[in-house]
């Protein structure tokens, strides 16, 4: 399936009405165009404007991953390539540990049985990259036009009961991708179901996933942890960190730390600056 030149009917009023009675005030927009959802959402966030939202855009020009690297969604001539959204919402809760984990793993089951989870952010097939998750957070008090933003997992990115406002980014490929330029080789959903398109795979992500970040709002990571458990694709392999340890993954703990064996013992690993990867 070629995505060029396409013209994607997006299904903004199905999400909208499967959502809407369980988030006042949620609406769903769709962009053809803008830097990066994740950081106009952030923008309006900066602004005061905190109402949920599900923010699509059919092109990104610069688009980004965890530690700041470019997540690529293709030119305007290749709609429906990748699918990229940003859910923004207002969240309080104690612990935000393992929520990129619980966005991952709703994913996951919202898409296909042989998708892989790894730690702590990216959505695997066959040890090759497929999706990506970024969530970054503004302060909700006083106001948000004056908080400074923070990044989920940081030590201190939100206190004990604090309201913030959440974003949550999902980078998808959907079709066939090159690999110039990429640490990790690419995958794409169309491989598993080829006539899968942007707008389908949509639809079967965004409902569940605002129904798993409110369970996890409730609840935390813990009704997550054995589903991540068995799409963890990390588990029982040695890995390097990139602090320069190497040990064994031992899946990951009721916080989303993960567990690695080193040659110092078992270590929790929680830290946003450190990446992960088998050892080749």
């Amino acid at each position: 399936m070629k995505p060029s030149g396409r013209v994607l009917k997006w299904p903004a009023e199905a999400i909208w009405e499967a959502v809407a009675p369980t988030l006042p005030g949620f609406t769903v927009e769709v962009l053809p165009q803008i830097d990066s959802t994740n950081t106009e959402l952030m923008r309006r966030a900066r602004a005061g404007q905190a109402e949920p939202v599900l923010l699509v855009a059919e092109t990104q020009s610069a688009g980004r991953g965890r530690l700041g690297r470019q997540w690529d969604s293709g030119t305007a001539e290749q709609v429906g390539a990748a699918l990229t959204f940003s859910l923004g919402l207002p969240l309080q809760m104690a612990d935000w540990s393992g929520l990129s984990l619980a966005v991952g793993v709703s994913v996951v089951q919202s898409l296909h049985p042989d998708l892989q989870l790894k730690w702590p952010n990216d959505i695997w097939l066959h040890d090759r990259k497929l999706a990506g998750i970024l969530i970054e957070t503004a302060n909700n008090a006083p106001t948000l036009a004056t908080a400074a933003a923070g990044t989920l997992g940081q030590p201190g990115a939100a206190g004990s009961g604090a309201m913030r406002y959440a974003v949550i980014g999902v980078g998808i490929n959907i079709a066939p991708r090159t690999a110039t330029g990429l640490a990790t080789p690419p995958a794409w959903l169309q491989e598993l179901e080829p006539c899968l398109d942007a707008p389908a795979a949509l639809l079967r992500v965004a409902a569940p996933l605002v129904q798993a970040v409110q369970r996890f709002e409730a609840q935390g990571f813990a009704p997550f942890r054995e589903a991540f458990l068995r799409r963890d694709a990390l588990s029982g392999r040695s890995v390097n960190l990139s602090d320069g340890s190497q040990g064994l993954a031992q899946g990951v703990d009721g916080s989303g730390a993960l567990l690695v064996h080193t040659s110092a013992g078992l270590t929790r690993v929680n830290s946003s600056e450190v990446s992960v990867r088998p050892s080749t």
